[in-house]
């Protein structure tokens, strides 16, 4: 099968080289990079002297400094798939288009944009690049700190996770300023992992994964949630009575209270066809939507599997978007040549009004 290109990139990442994100795994710098933007904080020469500052020291193993990542394996080269009809999601014999290749982990934490746009992170770049309907780029913020993740509360508020050395989840808009940086008063570093993933609430809140599953409060004061937890990708419900988060080959569901705590962990649903979970988001009709190693999985909002939208490479996000919000976009990867693609599939289903994803 052979993807048709529409868009050609157009210079936004100027000449660097670049490698390609691989799921939460802590990825190699730009070549002749040690440290600053474009490095996450686990490959940064200088991270010694921030975890030196830890009261405890970040733990190895899962969810520490020496995690292996928890999203899709790597796919080497373009493989065949055939799209089967999914009832109120799909039609059968779909194809994804190619809109946009990508180099070096440049494309992640995709969310839409009001005029059927969408924002895209870049990693090594560190910038915020709006690709809009008409296929055209631009960079809307830049000189961020290895920018990893996006999310848009219900009210326009525009966060970023920050995954170079002392991460962070900063605010965009309304206004550019730091809204978490630390834990217990120790960098967020202190947590061990990666950044990975972000989703806020309206409340002014902003629930993350760096391991584990964390709640940022609308002050910025972060709490740790959750039990043997390997998390990767995060998603708030519409009506924010709960979050799902991937663990693994398995969703975790907890319930959101009032003041924007967590109870309740579950098991939600267990992923089909091997590999980990990573990017998600819901449609309208409150079905979820999990990029894993064969494709899309989706899920019915009581976590019955519903089927598979199968990717022709790896995926590792996602968000409805386009006209009338009945387009999924993706990013999708391949490891050998460390490039990114965004590719987009016509749905019966249709985005959540009013939500970035």
């Amino acid at each position: 099968m052979k993807l048709t290109r529409i868009f050609a990139l157009i210079g936004i990442c100027g000449a660097a080289s670049f490698w390609t994100h691989i799921g939460q795994a802590q990825i190699q710098p730009p070549a002749g990079k040690t440290t600053g933007p474009g490095v996450q904080a686990a490959q940064d020469s200088k991270e010694t002297d921030v975890l030196k500052t830890c009261k405890g020291p970040p733990p190895a193993g899962r969810g520490g400094r020496g995690a292996a990542g928890r999203g899709p394996a790597p796919v080497t080269g373009p493989r065949d798939y055939t799209v089967t009809a999914i009832d109120g999601v799909i039609a059968a014999g779909q194809k994804w288009t190619e809109v946009l290749p990508v180099d070096g982990n440049n494309a992640d934490g995709i969310i839409a944009t009001k005029d059927g746009g969408i924002f895209m992170a870049q990693n090594d770049a560190s910038d915020i690049v709006k690709l809009d309907r008409k296929g055209k780029m631009s960079v809307v913020y830049s000189g961020l700190n290895t920018s990893g993740s996006l999310a848009l509360n219900s009210k326009g508020v525009l966060f970023v996770a920050n995954r170079g050395l002392n991460e962070s989840i900063d605010e965009l808009a309304p206004q550019r300023k730091p809204f978490a940086t630390k834990i217990n008063g120790d960098p967020l570093d202190c947590i061990g992992g990666v950044l990975n993933d972000i989703s806020a609430d309206s409340k002014g809140g902003v629930y993350f994964t760096m391991g584990g599953l964390f709640y940022a409060d609308p002050k910025g004061n972060v709490t740790r949630y959750g039990q043997n937890l390997g998390t990767n990708g995060i998603i708030l419900t519409a009506d924010e009575k709960h979050v799902y988060v991937t663990n693994g080959p398995t969703l975790a569901a907890f319930d959101v209270q009032p003041d924007g705590s967590l109870t309740n962990q579950r098991e939600f649903a267990k992923l089909e066809g091997g590999g980990n979970g990573d990017g998600s988001t819901f449609d309208a009709a409150g079905r979820l939507y999990v990029s894993s190693n064969p494709g899309v999985q989706v899920f019915s909002p009581d976590g019955k599997y519903l089927g598979l939208i199968p990717t022709p490479r790896g995926i590792i996000s996602l968000a409805f978007s386009g006209p009338a919000r009945k387009t999924l976009y993706a990013v999708v990867r391949e490891g050998a040549t460390n490039k990114d693609w965004i590719i987009s599939i016509p749905t019966l289903a249709q985005g959540p009004k009013g939500r970035a994803k």
